[in-house]
């Protein structure tokens, strides 16, 4: 049973060892030549101001958030919109158009919500 993934397995195995002694080779072949110009962040192209270890607000991580969820919403609903007329033709169009409007009504409420709640206000 295990003999059919044998091949498989050969080639993780010959991929890890290649991209292993590659990253030795270049290890060992390679200049290195560090200076305290090259070792120093870099900021597009500016220097770095303050610590690299400030805390973010918690309103960045509310926003990736919601775009998290605007995106999947936009993941689910482009294969709808795709094959929206297939389901025209088979009779099962009213259903689907209930289904995904009672799904966006359901998004448009969270948004709302977050609305409400100040999450998009950035002046604070």
């Amino acid at each position: 049973m295990f003999g059919e993934f044998v091949p498989l397995f050969v080639m993780i195995a010959l991929a890890t060892g290649l991209a292993l002694t590659l990253l030795a080779a270049a290890a060992y072949v390679g200049p290195s030549r560090p200076s305290d110009s090259k070792t120093m962040p870099y900021e597009s192209g500016m220097d770095p101001v303050g610590s690299a270890h400030e805390r973010y607000s918690v309103k960045f991580y509310l926003v990736a958030m919601i775009f998290i969820v605007f995106d999947i919403e936009v993941v689910f609903m482009w294969p709808w919109a795709a094959s929206f007329h297939s389901f025209i033709d088979s009779g099962a169009g009213l259903g689907v158009i209930a289904v995904v409007t009672l799904f966006a009504l359901i998004l448009l409420v969270g948004l709302l919500y977050d609305i409400k709640k100040g999450g998009l206000d950035f002046e604070q």
